[in-house]
């Protein structure tokens, strides 16, 4: 019997040990962190052996093949001992992949991937479409595969798991944009995560579509260095230079695989960056055969993401606007653009190796007034002090928050688009969001 040892017992990893155990292998799962309730609770119903808060490596390294969450780098020392045995490392996605022959919609890019996975799964269940969420957000996809099979996944993929993805193969296969991000995981090096976010395109034949925009300078670049044989359709703001979905004269437009329009007015998120996001996910619907009936309606009731651009409250005038999930600059700046009120920008977390003059001008354009939240803000202070613009320090969500209150006149937005991780003085970024959507109401 072959044996399957999992890193990480979170999502990823405890959906896939429950399908490795389905699938007849002797199953291990190992964290260095202690194991929530629910994944514990789950790997005892399917008498999975587990440990936390170590990796034993007599048990880990007599393994056929290893599954690694995408939250554990190369370099953890486990990880390098594995390689150095010369064991397999592979995703959970890619696993799970081996054992599905159901459609996969698979979305990546630096940002607008939730919004847009999220997007393509509410058109696809609203059209009766039987659809599963995965990836980044959803259910485990191998947990999906072994109890709660689904003729379509709708798969949102981050760099890190396609990093250990080898012969998976995405029907459709959605690329949104690539900007610098996680370089802190990639050496300090923005080819080393383009190559990750490129591999989407692996394997994909001319029976499948690849869906991209085309006006992203990396990804032009990029295109120039694959030989593509799925069908393409690129997406741009404007009609022009081959794009197959765009707007023109207010109308929302996609030329192919049929004709389909409808007015840019009826689109449900607003701003430039979710017009792309609009037109991807169009575009994957369409593809798969959805009644423009069904598109045209889902487009104008999808009710958004949570920790992006959710309007959370007005308070004497003011509107808190949370953008937790803008962890990258790029993000960011697609938050400030679609300002239309004087800001106070919230800004810090774990930097991940940004730079932050992308958005220098905006934040000189639109802001009023930037605070500062994070465990060190040293970089922040170096770079942003110098604009001229009253800024605060603060190193915790409460300071924060009393800050803004102080410095927010009527009329204005405050908004937290912190460019950053969230680990240095948060459990994650939902964690950031809830506990600035908690402190926003209770002002």
């Amino acid at each position: 019997m072959k044996r399957i040892v999992i890193l990480g017992a979170a999502e990823s990893g405890a959906g896939a040990a429950v399908l490795a155990k389905k699938e007849g292998f002797d199953v291990f799962v190992s964290d260095m962190s202690a194991i929530k309730d629910r994944y514990k609770a789950l790997l005892e119903d399917h008498h999975i052996a587990w440990e936390e808060g170590r990796h034993t490596e007599e048990l880990i390294l007599n393994a056929s093949e290893i599954i690694k969450s995408p939250g554990i780098p190369e370099t953890a020392p486990i990880v390098q001992k594995a390689k150095a045995k010369g064991i397999n490392i592979i995703s959970e996605i890619e696993f799970a992949g081996r054992y599905t022959d159901s459609k996969m919609i698979c979305i990546t890019g630096s940002n607008g991937k939730t919004t847009t996975t999220s997007l393509i799964y509410h058109i696809f269940k609203q059209a009766g479409y039987d659809a599963g969420l995965a990836g980044n957000i959803g259910r485990s996809l191998a947990l999906q595969v072994a109890e709660d099979p689904h003729e379509y996944y709708i798969i949102e993929l981050s760099s890190f798991q396609l990093d250990n993805m080898y012969d998976f193969r995405a029907d459709i296969a959605i690329l949104l944009n690539i900007t610098p991000d996680h370089l802190d995981r990639y050496d300090g090096k923005m080819q080393n995560y383009v190559d990750a976010k490129m591999r989407i395109l692996q394997n994909q034949t001319s029976h499948d579509s690849f869906i991209y925009w085309n006006d992203d300078p990396v990804i032009k670049k990029e295109l120039e260095k694959y030989d593509i044989k799925a069908i393409q359709y690129p997406f741009s703001l404007l009609k022009g230079n081959g794009a197959i979905g765009y707007i023109e004269e207010g109308r929302y437009v996609l030329e192919e695989p049929t004709p389909f329009n409808m007015e840019q007015e009826g689109l449900s998120l607003t701003g430039k960056h979710n017009i792309y996001n609009s037109l991807a996910a169009g575009l994957a619907a369409n593809i798969s055969g959805i009644k423009k009936e069904c598109i045209r309606r889902s487009l104008g009731d999808f009710p958004g993401v949570e920790h992006r651009l959710e309007k959370v409250c007005t308070v004497r005038g003011v509107q808190y606007v949370n953008d937790s999930k803008a962890t990258n600059v790029d993000a960011c700046w697609y938050a400030l653009e679609s300002m239309t009120t004087p800001t106070i920008l919230i800004l810090g977390g774990k930097d991940k190796g940004n730079d932050y003059e992308p958005i220098r001008e905006l934040v000189k354009e639109k802001c009023t007034g930037i605070v500062y939240l994070g465990a060190d803000n040293t970089k922040l202070h170096n770079f942003f002090d110098g604009l001229g613009i009253p800024t605060r320090d603060t190193h915790s969500m409460e300071e924060c928050m009393k800050a803004c209150y102080e410095m927010a006149q009527p009329g204005d937005t405050v908004l937290l688009s912190p460019c950053c991780a969230s680990f240095d003085l948060f459990k994650n970024m939902e964690d950031r969001g809830e506990q600035f959507k908690t402190l926003a109401r209770n002002l």
